[in-house]
């Protein structure tokens, strides 16, 4: 029989305790008591902020000051069932990676604070997910710009560095027509055939491959009944680019192409800016070089990758700052996601040695 570590067993109670408390965007408070709660079991004053972060500033610690950071909420609705289904080899459920392992292996390093360390401070942030845009990291940041020497975002899988900020611009679109019955009002304008006809022209937008770009519309809402011309309708649309001028270029076409058929279909269209995320790479090669050096010493394969995270902000502010992924899994922001409890603790000893290297640094 394999012995398991009180380490591992430590990593796993923590893990069940934060994926099974709900965390929906804008709706982190009890995830965020549990945090404080643990932040301050562990013997470290915390504090939330007019966001709701929890941040404790922990003493002692040599060299550069590290804002060590992992969101708290999920992509999840509070309905949401998030029990945990566990396998041996294999646990399930919604969130449990993206972020509660990260959070997990946070409260772990507090926990069992080692000697060696930088001057740290530790924050469970809201508002990263979706359209929370980073509020929390953004008041955060606020307050730590001239303070954090360095960031680490902890989220993602193990060995991945987010090196680089995918930048988004997001929108809400409501459409607006006269309407009307579907026989004796026809043709008066409708807002769900333009809204059809701004979607056609958008998925049609040259999106560049290079530097990579995207477009997506992930929501459509509208209209009243089967015989009735809309006179609402609406959807959400997210452009992403690792170029703030490509972004901007996206941004300009694709608001040209809603207004131009808003004009030919006789409605209003209303754009309403909802998220905007920077792109962008800080000055941080010498974090990524550390990250790496650590992972190879572990025996953890390395790979640099750009995403969308709380690090987005410290790097479109010229701070060093990275992504550091403490687990094993797949499936996020599915109902299917999961992870391999054991990746745990090969996550939390990668922190612990990266943040060890950080205090000489």
């Amino acid at each position: 029989m394999v012995e398991i570590s009180s380490d591992q067993l430590a990593l796993e109670s923590l893990l069940l305790d934060i994926c099974q408390t709900p965390s929906p965007t804008f709706a982190e408070q009890a995830r965020a008591a549990l945090i404080k709660q643990l932040f301050e079991g562990a013997g470290f004053a915390s504090e939330q902020d007019d966001t709701g972060n929890v941040i404790a500033e922990l003493p002692g610690g040599t060299g550069p000051r590290v804002l060590l950071a992992a969101h708290l909420d999920t992509v999840f609705p509070l309905e949401t069932d998030v029990m945990v289904k566990r396998a041996e080899a294999r646990w399930m459920a919604p969130g449990l990676g993206d972020n509660s392992a990260s959070l997990a292996v946070l409260v772990h390093y507090l926990q069992n604070l080692p000697a060696k360390r930088p001057r740290l401070t530790v924050a469970a942030t809201v508002g990263e997910e979706g359209v929370g845009n980073l509020y929390g990291m953004r008041e955060l940041m606020r307050v730590q710009k001239l303070r954090a020497d360095k960031v680490i975002a902890v989220d993602g899988h193990l060995g991945t560095i987010v090196d680089q900020s995918v930048g988004s611009r997001r929108f809400s679109i409501t459409v607006k027509a006269k309407g009307g019955h579907s026989w004796g009002d026809y043709p008066s304008p409708s807002a769900t055939h333009a809204l059809g006809d701004m979607i056609h022209n958008l998925s049609r937008l040259s999106v560049p491959r290079e530097p990579r770009s995207s477009l997506n519309i992930g929501q459509v809402s509208g209209g009243t009944s089967i015989n009735a011309i809309a006179q609402e309708a609406s959807f959400n649309l997210d452009l992403r680019s690792l170029d703030e001028g490509v972004l901007a270029g996206l941004e300009r076409e694709a608001r040209n192409r809603i207004l131009k058929v808003s004009r030919q279909h006789e409605v209003q269209a209303d754009i309403e800016l909802i998220g905007d995320r920077p792109a962008g790479k800080g000055p941080n090669d010498a974090l990524v070089h550390t990250a790496k050096e650590v992972l190879r010493e572990l025996e953890i394969f390395p790979r640099t990758a750009a995403s969308s995270t709380d690090a987005n902000i410290p790097m479109s502010q010229g701070i060093p700052a990275i992504a550091f992924g403490v687990y094993t899994g797949g499936d996020a922001h599915r109902l299917s996601e999961w992870l391999e409890p054991a990746s745990l603790l090969k996550g939390y000893r990668a922190l612990v040695l990266l943040l060890e290297r950080l205090a000489d640094s």
